[in-house]
């Protein structure tokens, strides 16, 4: 899978990388972690070189996952993590990364990532200088190769990078969730900034596998997805017809689509998650597909049908926050 840089760094990223959110199994049904380890694995032997992970994906559990998988061909894998919004004070920086360091069975993670911004989730307001001051640190001593944000608005970005050098953003970005092509795209393609975005199928919706009235075992977190609701839902159903069409004209399925229209926007790269082997290889045919400007341009109105109709709220979830 041809590779690209990660902001103005030298470290090299696929357009296609490995979520691992399911693999932490809390606020997911029916995770296996042997399922997951092959996965993974399954994902790098493929091609998809980059994974992307957090602290609070089961409290450590994703990313110990992650380490089961590929900790023996570490030099071959960039691992992209977060410290989340309840530890962004300085000292709770520097020790989540030696936590996450811990877990991922490594001594440097290339890509360390402010999972939300202070303030967020309840959690305590922590001046972003004093966040950045401690990821400095983690960078000057070698931790970690370098900062990105998630979640954060333009001006929170613009004020994280007064104090300190961010090569990315990662925020909800799919065919049918878009705010991020209002500002936070335009600023990233200005300033070199890559864009992950997660919640590149919408959570599985634009695999078409759901339905007409989809179905949620207990405990399964998609069930606050505003995606799933009405009247939503009705539009989703409709634009998922209309992109078929594309789909069979490409050979490829609904979800290969959507990853190839995604990681074919500016800056994009697609972080796609999968419970098993079999999902990782339908996810890297998608990066081998070459959609016309055309039928890109196609996908995209459809896609807006359904995008257009949501607030500015970036929260993809009816959470209480």
């Amino acid at each position: 899978m041809e590779k690209r840089k990660l902001g103005n760094t030298n470290i090299e990223i696929t357009p296609i990388i490995m979520g691992t959110w399911q693999a932490g199994k809390r606020m997911w049904a029916g995770i296996d972690d042997d399922e997951s380890i092959k996965a993974i694995r399954t994902a790098v032997e493929g091609g998809i070189t980059t994974i992307d992970t957090a602290e609070v994906y089961g409290e450590g559990h994703s990313e110990r996952i992650v380490a089961k998988a590929v900790k023996d061909i570490r030099d071959e894998v960039v691992y992209a993590t977060k410290v989340f919004a309840n530890h962004l004070k300085y000292d709770q920086v520097i020790s989540a990364c030696e936590n996450s360091l811990q877990n991922l069975s490594t001594d440097y993670i290339d890509l360390y990532q402010i999972h939300w911004p202070s303030g967020t989730w309840n959690s305590d307001i922590v001046p972003i200088e004093e966040t950045m001051k401690a990821l400095n640190k983690l960078k000057d001593d070698g931790k970690i190769r370098a900062i990105g944000v998630s979640n954060f608005s333009v001006a929170q970005l613009k004020e994280a990078r007064q104090y300190g050098e961010i090569v990315s953003i990662q925020p909800p970005y799919s065919l049918f969730w878009r705010g991020v092509e209002k500002e936070i795209q335009p600023y990233c393609v200005e300033n070199n900034l890559s864009i992950l975005s997660y919640s590149a199928l919408a959570q599985g919706i634009l695999t078409g596998k759901f339905g007409s009235s989809p179905q949620f075992e207990e405990g399964d977190h998609r069930v606050n997805n505003r995606l799933f609701q009405q009247p939503h839902w009705d539009r989703v159903q409709k634009a998922l017809d209309l992109l078929q069409p594309i789909a069979n004209k490409y050979d490829c399925s609904l979800g290969q689509v959507a990853i190839a229209w995604l990681i074919a926007q500016c800056q994009t790269q697609a972080i796609v998650g999968a419970r098993n082997a079999s999902q990782v290889e339908q996810n890297i045919k998608a990066g081998n597909i070459k959609i016309s400007d055309q039928d890109l341009a196609k996908i995209s109105d459809i896609g807006t049908e359904v995008s257009k109709h949501f607030d500015d709220n970036p929260v993809l979830w009816n959470f209480d926050n």
